[in-house]
Formats: structure tokens, sequence, C-alpha cells
């Protein structure tokens, strides 16, 4: 029987043409996301009304962030900002796909994975990080998939619907990755 390949999973750039998919996903009040990326932070959160169609479209597309696409497809989005000092070499990734049919299945380590080659490409970083939480057991899981390992914890530093949890920062030396097997193409 032969065996069915899965889609592609690749990173680009965003579009104008994304740009408005992309600005419902961060705005849904109710998208199961908002329950595992840092819940505890009750930030201010945008909302569509917030919007302004034109700004949507004319947003400048960024270096540091790229959608992740499945078969073409938008699924979520991964980040990266440099901590501060610029020219320490620690960048401060992120990671996240929005619907939660894409959950468990690999696709955040194929992401991460590949998000981490291109930002030792693209830039001069010499240590990648990634921070989370101790109830974020995908992010734990893919994190540790993708050859990073945790560097930090706080416990108990987090309060989520009156449970603590700790804050988990794991890292990856542009070394170690160099020294990495290279990843299959579509694991």
């Amino acid at each position: 029987m032969a065996e069915l390949a899965s889609p592609e999973l690749t990173l680009r750039p965003q579009t104008a043409r994304d740009a408005l998919q992309l600005a419902l996903w961060l705005t849904d009040p109710a998208a199961e996301w908002r329950q595992w990326d840092a819940p505890y932070l009750h930030g201010e959160q945008l909302s569509e009304g917030d919007l302004d169609a034109e700004e949507v479209e004319e947003a400048e597309e960024s270096p540091h962030e790229r959608l992740i696409c499945l078969g073409g497809a938008p699924i979520g989005l991964v980040t990266r900002h440099p901590e501060p000092p610029r020219s320490g070499g620690w960048w401060e990734l992120g990671i996240l796909i929005y619907d939660p049919h894409y959950w468990s299945g690999g696709l955040g380590t194929r992401a991460l994975r590949q998000w981490t080659t291109l930002t030792f490409e693209e830039t001069g970083a010499h240590v990648l990080t990634l921070t989370t939480w101790s109830g974020n057991a995908r992010m734990l899981r893919a994190g540790a998939r993708a050859g990073y390992r945790e560097c930090a914890r706080v416990r108990q530093a987090r309060l989520w619907r009156g449970e603590r949890y700790d804050s988990v920062r794991l890292d990856l030396l542009r070394s170690e990755w160099a020294q990495a097997p290279s990843e299959p193409k579509n694991e």
C-alpha cells in the first residue's frame, strides 16, 4: 500500500492578503490558543473592532516573523526578537499554531526546527531561547524535540485559574545546532 504524503510545512513572509486572516486569529477572544499562550498575562487584547482595514493591508513585512503554512495554507506564526543588548547575540523565539486541529501532530516541532535554522542563517544569533510555562506541555515537548533544553525555571511564578505554574525557559546554542543531525523532510 502506498504511503500518503503529508502536506509540506513551510514558513513564509506574510502578505497583504494574509494580514486580515492573521488579525482575525489574533483578535478572537474565544480562541483556544489563548489558553496556552501565557494566559496568566492579562494584557490588553485586540478586538476585531480595533482593526483598521487599511492599516492591516498596509502592514509592513517583518523579517522577524513568518507564517507557518501547511500545504500553502496559513495555520500559525513564528516570531523572534533580539534580547537586549542587541549586540549580545541572544534571540527569543515564539511559535503559535492557531487551530487546535493542527496541535499534537509534530507540526510545531517541524516549524520550530525550520525557524531555528532560519534564525541562525539570518541573524548573528549565538543563543536562542523559548519562554513558556509548565502548564504548556506541548510547547515544552516541541522545544525538547527540536533540540532545546531547559536552562531556567522560576518555580510557581505564574498563577492561572487558581493554580501555580513554573515559568520555564529553554535554550539552544548555535554550536549545538551546527552539530545536530538534519531534520527529515516531512517527519
